[in-house]
């Protein structure tokens, strides 16, 4: 996607550049691959926040208070079978309620793309050095969409099918969901405390909130015809982005010490944790305090054009020289942004912080990470899990 910084002559330049440099490589011939996570390293929005926000009276809180939820269940609870991103299906018996169709959700989400400045470019180099692909819980209709902006193919992703319109709910059924959706939206605020390992280390109101919305989920909304979307709906969050990378090792033929992945929230953790284990490098981009908990490097960037530097150099030198670069990056940064502007001319590395995790930095890295985040994705999808 192009903006004001951007102009068409510029990107054939660098395209040809790019293409002379390694004419040499092939598919076959890569030894690495690239996984990254869609909104945040990718694009700005959290769709399914904004579907909820434009369709559904007050729906921006009513979003972020099952995202919440979400958090207590993922990563507080352990629920089994529940896993990260899974808000996507809690929400849909309401979009069911609203009338939101898929017609709409297309429509809205081919409109509302907003890409992280220099991410389609950035993209479009790595695809070109190793084998790409975007792991996403969101949507397939606005992963869709985001393919078509960024020029980037389709059949390499993995996110959340949907096909919400095979669901015809009575009419009884929708009036009492709008009823239990108001009941919701009264329900107290949920706070998560970064030091909560239990529900008993949740206040009181919060775990108030959390009792009324187990039954509402777990009892209640299975009952209805709309359940049924509970159980078919299967967001690619948590160990089903695990899952994907496995998947893409086995398309790419490449080990999954050969991974770099990146990602920004908690729906990343399990497939940072995979990637860190089996000796890959897994990277929290602008990420959030779950991200960096489970990812080997805090980046902080107001542009993607480092995701493209960092892969250049992992597809060369491999993990450990990426950790290095990490470990001294206000010594290494300017020799890094000179090697890297040898074949992106407008790199740079002004106003990015790189940093390898430790018990030491871990909670200075994630206070400026967070804070950065909201700047980038702006305040409400910045609070989001």
């Amino acid at each position: 996607m192009l903006d004001d910084l951007h102009d068409i002559d510029y990107y054939d330049r660098i395209n040809i550049k790019l293409n002379n440099t390694l004419k040499q490589w092939s598919f076959y011939r890569m030894t690495r691959l690239f996984n990254t996570d869609c909104e945040g390293p990718i694009s700005k929005n959290d769709n399914a926040f904004e579907l909820a926000q434009k369709f559904m009276p007050k729906g921006d809180r009513f979003f972020s208070k099952i995202s919440k939820y979400d958090d207590i269940l993922a990563d507080i609870d352990q629920k089994k079978g529940y896993k990260a991103g899974d808000t996507l299906k809690l929400i849909l018996p309401f979009f069911k309620a609203y009338d939101i169709t898929e017609a709409d959700i297309i429509n809205f989400s081919s409109k509302n793309i907003l890409i992280v400045p220099e991410a389609d470019f950035a993209l479009q180099f790595i695809d070109k050095i190793m084998p790409a692909f975007i792991i996403s819980t969101s949507y397939r209709p606005y992963i869709n969409a985001l393919c078509n902006v960024i020029n980037f193919p389709v059949d390499k992703t993995f996110c959340t099918e949907l096909s919400i319109d095979n669901y015809i709910l009575p009419k009884s059924e929708k009036s009492y969901l709008r009823e239990l959706y108001g009941e919701i939206l009264a329900l107290p605020d949920i706070e998560i405390s970064s030091s909560a390992k239990s529900r008993g280390d949740l206040n009181d109101e919060t775990i108030k909130c959390t009792e009324r919305l187990d039954q509402i989920f777990w009892s209640e909304i299975p009952q209805m015809v709309s359940g049924k979307m509970l159980v078919d709906i299967n967001p690619v969050g948590g160990f089903e982005k695990a899952n994907a990378i496995k998947e893409s090792c086995k398309i790419t033929g490449l080990e999954l010490s050969k991974v770099m992945y990146v990602g920004d929230s908690i729906t990343d953790t399990e497939a940072m944790k995979l990637t860190s284990q089996s000796g890959g490098i897994s990277i929290s981009f602008n990420g959030n305090r779950y991200a960096i908990q489970s990812s080997d490097i805090a980046c902080v960037s107001p542009n993607a054009l480092i995701l493209a530097g960092l892969a250049y150099r992992f597809n060369e030198y491999g993990t450990d020289a990426i950790k290095e670069l990490a470990t001294d990056w206000d010594k290494q940064k300017l020799d890094f942004e000179g090697d890297i502007q040898k074949i992106i001319p407008r790199f740079s590395v002004k106003e990015i912080d790189l940093c390898l995790i430790n018990e030491t930095n871990i909670n200075d890295l994630v206070s400026k990470s967070e804070k950065f985040r909201k700047t980038i994705r702006g305040e409400s999808i910045g609070r989001l899990g």
